[in-house]
């Protein structure tokens, strides 16, 4: 069972959880990702907390200059396996369902990326970082 901030109380399954998020703010992707890779001391993102108690793996991204992060949860949402874990999470700023996914086993990267760039042939080139 896992808390998150005002969301409240959910249940965490064994597998696989993709967060969909933008980086338009200081510092744009590089410092998002740093924020991210490590574990923050005062949670002020719906990921923070569930970062604390998950492995970070990889990080999928683009430097495209126009906001898809509703439309990559749509994506996922619509992947084979995906589930949503949590309504709510990482989507208190907007209408999406949610923007955490679960599934029983690692997503594809590389179906992603196809699906994504036939959906949206001028997005930047999506890249794939893998966190150790």
């Amino acid at each position: 069972m896992l808390t998150v901030g005002a969301l409240g109380p959910f249940s965490l399954r064994a597998g696989f959880f993709a967060y969909v998020g933008s980086a338009f703010g200081p510092g744009g992707v590089a410092a998002r990702c740093a924020h991210h890779a490590g574990v923050a001391l005062r949670p002020r993102w719906h990921i923070d907390y569930l970062r604390a108690v998950t492995t970070l793996e990889q990080i999928w991204y683009t430097h495209d200059p126009v906001r898809r992060e509703h439309a990559w949860a749509a994506l996922l949402a619509a992947s084979r396996g995906s589930s949503r874990p949590s309504p709510g999470f990482g989507a208190s700023d907007c209408r999406c369902p949610s923007h955490l996914f679960h599934f029983p086993g690692p997503p594809s990267f590389e179906s992603f990326r196809r699906r994504a760039g036939r959906r949206f042939p001028g997005q930047g080139a999506l890249t794939r970082l893998f966190v150790d």
